[in-house]
Formats: C-alpha cells, sequence, structure tokens
C-alpha cells in the first residue's frame, strides 16, 4: 500500500518596505534547491500557531522581530522531495534590520522588477498575486452618468489606483464598448490594469487586460477563460472554492457591510469573512460598504484589499 507523505505546514514572510519592495533570501547550501530564490520563513513546529512560528523563524533567520504581521493566501505545492502547505503572511512592521544569519542571500526586490533567479517553483504566482494593487474600482457610470464618472476614474488614477472593473449592466453595447474604450485608455496612461464584467470578447476587441465574472458565470465555467487576468465574484464557500478550481488570479467576496445597492441581502461581517477565507490561495478583495479606511481591517482579516464602487475618488 502506498501511503502519501504528511503536508509540512510553513510560515512564509513578504516583508514589505513603504516603498513596496520586499525581500527575498537565497537557499543555502546543504538544503533541497540550495540557490533558490524564496520568500523567507520556516517549517510550524508540532502544536505551533502559524503566526507563532512566523516571528520566531525572522528572529532566528534574519534577527528581526516582527511587529504586524497579516494572512494573506496559502498556496499547497508538491516538490520531489515533499508536499508543503506556505502560509504567506504579510509582514508591514519590524525592528531591526534583516541580516543573514543562516549563510543565505538576502535581495530586496520590487515586484516590477524581480531581477534575481532562479524562483523555487512554488513563488510564480505569488509574486502575480503580489502584483495586485489593493484597492479595486468598479465603475458606476449608471448612477454618475458616462462624463462624471470618466473624470471620477481619471481622478483616482492619477491619485495611484492601479485596478478598474468596467461593470454597467444596464448600457447598450455600443454605449458600453465606447465607454470601456475610454476606462481602458484612461488606465493605460497610468499603468494601470481593466477588467471587463462578464464578457471575454468585449475585453478583447477593446484591449482589456483581462475579464471579471460574475458568480453565475464563475459556476457555469468548465475552464479557464484563456484571458490574461480573470477575476471572480464570491459570496459563499461553494463559490470560492470553485475560482480556486480554475485558478482565477484573484476574487471579490461579499457583501462584508450592508450596501444600498443590495439593501435585502444580508452581509457577511468581517469575522464570516475571515473564516471564509481562511487557507485560501488567491487573494480576496472584500467588498460592500466599505472606505478606503477599511483597508487595514480587509488585511488584518486576512483580505489582500478592498473593492469599491461609491468611493472610487
Amino acid at each position: 500500500m502506498v501511503h502519501s507523505s504528511p503536508i509540512i505546514d510553513v510560515a512564509a514572510a513578504v516583508i514589505i518596505r513603504p516603498d513596496g519592495s520586499f525581500l527575498l533570501a537565497r537557499r543555502p547550501e546543504g538544503k533541497p534547491y540550495a540557490g533558490y530564490w524564496e520568500f523567507p520563513g520556516g517549517k510550524v513546529e508540532p502544536d505551533e500557531s502559524v503566526p507563532h512560528a512566523l516571528r520566531r523563524e525572522l528572529l532566528e533567520e534574519l534577527g528581526i522581530q516582527v511587529e504586524h504581521a497579516c494572512p494573506w493566501i496559502t498556496r499547497v505545492f508538491t516538490y520531489a522531495h515533499a508536499t508543503v502547505r506556505l502560509c504567506f503572511y504579510r509582514v508591514v512592521k519590524w525592528h531591526g534590520e534583516p541580516h543573514p544569519h543562516e549563510k543565505q542571500e538576502l535581495s530586496w526586490q520590487s515586484i516590477d522588477h524581480v531581477v534575481v533567479e532562479p524562483m523555487l517553483p512554488a513563488n510564480a504566482p505569488v509574486l502575480r498575486a503580489l502584483g495586485l494593487p489593493p484597492v479595486y474600482a468598479i465603475t458606476n457610470a449608471a448612477e454618475l452618468g458616462v462624463q462624471l464618472s470618466l473624470e471620477r476614474i481619471e481622478s483616482a488614477l492619477q491619485q495611484g489606483l492601479r485596478l478598474v472593473q468596467v461593470r454597467e449592466k444596464g448600457m447598450a453595447r455600443d454605449e458600453l464598448r465606447a465607454f470601456a474604450g475610454e476606462v481602458v485608455a484612461l488606465a493605460h496612461q497610468h499603468g494601470a490594469r481593466v477588467l471587463v464584467n462578464g464578457d471575454v470578447r468585449l475585453s478583447r476587441e477593446i484591449g482589456a487586460d483581462g475579464v471579471h465574472f460574475p458568480s453565475v458565470q464563475l459556476m457555469d465555467l468548465t475552464s479557464h477563460p484563456g484571458v490574461n487576468w480573470c477575476g471572480a465574484s464570491c459570496h459563499n464557500a461553494e463559490e470560492l472554492f470553485r475560482a480556486a478550481q480554475l485558478a482565477m488570479d484573484f476574487v471579490v467576496l461579499g457583501p462584508v457591510l450592508p450596501t444600498s445597492s443590495h439593501p435585502g441581502l444580508p452581509a457577511l461581517g468581517w469575522q464570516k469573512f475571515a473564516m471564509l477565507i481562511r487557507d485560501y490561495p488567491l487573494p480576496v478583495y472584500a467588498l460592500g460598504g466599505l472606505r478606503r479606511e477599511d483597508l487595514i481591517t480587509a488585511w488584518e482579516h486576512g483580505g489582500h484589499g478592498i473593492a469599491m464602487m461609491r468611493s472610487i475618488a
């Protein structure tokens, strides 16, 4: 009889400076995959919590004391020698300057310009996820009007917005095509990405960066849709599972708080939001009644960021 080896839990740290750069470590000689680059961290000991393992490992490996770390994503990866469950935390505040204590090399990298190689195979989707911005804006031209909506989007882009979903269910196709094309043109001037809600063909026609699938469409998909960036709307565990199964790039989960757009829909609340995405492999944006000041709360509950419609700018 063949026995599968147990999964090894690993606490992994995405140590992020205020400028957005993050720390990678090169595995020393004598370890599996020596010479490969990875996020710092290490094995979780029996009866040890992941946050405790994270703090212990970073003190042992780098000589830093973690002051603030938020749960992020969890990825399971099978190497030739072991299957590991990588529990990633974003470390945004620490005491001390990282120094190599275990013969490893260290390097600060930018998500737009990762120059060290080779990277451990498990890290490719993690780097892609790390490139997603903290705020995901959703258009609201039906309420604001096209011109005001474009002005608000442009203002937000000037202030740093880097991810936009064009979601205009009530627009005629020709009007939607023109509006979405203008959003794409504005966004690309600022290095931002645009996803079109539910329409792969339109996304390709206007040169958008991908598609955001409503939950009904998500559940009908039988395979990855083959566009560069894929987001999906989720409201429950079943939809979250399907999005992960299809290897979406990220999901939006909500409503977290009561919303004026869906007054009869019960809100999840932050506790249930955190419970649903615990150990989840994809970045999750919290949605529903949120403002920019809720971003830290979303991080502390395991979210990647927040999605907003009425607070774009």
